[in-house]
């Protein structure tokens, strides 16, 4: 049985769950009482969309889209960062997790970068050969969860006129609001800083014993995180338009990685 007062818990992790839980309960009681959505604004945008702001490569990781998601981060922070931040100290601890925070955005934007980029291409590809079918294509590669709605709504009865120039007129408007609605969607959490402090565990304590929850299996700590970043590497191929931002984790591990290796090769350097 693990027995760990509050008290005891490493201050710099200890103040990163505060203010995590306190940015969601004001997350909650600001949306509830005056309707103001906190994570749209602190939230991390598309530096294309016209919600960006430059504090929200920070902010975001403040940020949190619900009660489990805050959850499982601040249960994996607390359970491996604490280790951490006793083997390092404070301040080491505290660089690397701001540095995994922004390394896992900067992942994030470039990748998102790539495929706004690829569905601007084929956007305007499609306008100039507008048709059904190049539009349920188009929908099928980028926008699969909205395919039966837009199918409904203009794909079915477009097939029987292919064309009406009203069908086309119609199409670019769905595209539009397909298109702010992707651009505009917030990236919130501290997964990618967390996956950091994930992959920093593993290096350290790589013949650690972990103990799965599901299934209730014991694994080292190397092997744990190598399976962990290739599930999300393949997850991020093969679920591009997923709510989990996959490639965020790999970049805070990526990041966390190159850091590690740094202060390994200066031994002059300590914190």
């Amino acid at each position: 049985m693990i027995n760990v007062r509050f008290s005891d818990i490493p201050p710099v992790v200890k103040n990163l769950i505060l203010i995590n839980v306190i940015m969601l309960l004001a997350t909650w009681v600001l949306e509830n009482t005056f309707g103001v959505r906190l994570s749209q604004i602190l939230g991390l945008h598309y530096f294309k969309s016209e919600y960006f702001q430059p504090y929200q490569i920070v902010t975001h990781m403040f940020m949190h889209g619900g009660l489990m998601h805050l959850f499982f981060n601040m249960f994996a922070l607390w359970i491996f960062g604490r280790v951490l931040e006793t083997v390092w100290g404070s301040k080491r601890f505290f660089i690397y997790y701001i540095v995994t925070g922004l390394g896992a955005a900067a992942l994030h934007t470039f990748v998102i970068h790539l495929q706004m980029t690829s569905i601007l291409n084929d956007i305007k590809a499609f306008t100039n050969t507008p048709g059904p079918e190049a539009l349920a294509l188009l929908v099928k590669d980028h926008f699969p969860e909205y395919y039966n709605q837009v199918y409904s709504k203009l794909l079915d009865a477009w097939y029987s006129n292919p064309d009406s120039s009203m069908y086309i007129a119609q199409s670019q408007q769905f595209l539009k609001e397909l298109m702010d609605f992707k651009m505009n969607i917030p990236t919130v959490g501290a997964s990618g800083a967390v996956f950091g402090v994930l992959l920093a565990f593993g290096m350290l304590f790589p013949n650690t014993q972990l103990m799965l929850l599901f299934p209730p299996i014991p694994i080292k700590a190397k092997y744990f995180v190598i399976f962990y970043g290739a599930l999300e590497l393949w997850l991020g191929l093969t679920q591009p338009g997923s709510n989990i931002a996959h490639f965020a984790h790999l970049g805070g591990m990526l990041f966390g990685f190159i850091l590690i290796k740094l202060w390994n090769s200066d031994r002059r350097k300590f914190y």
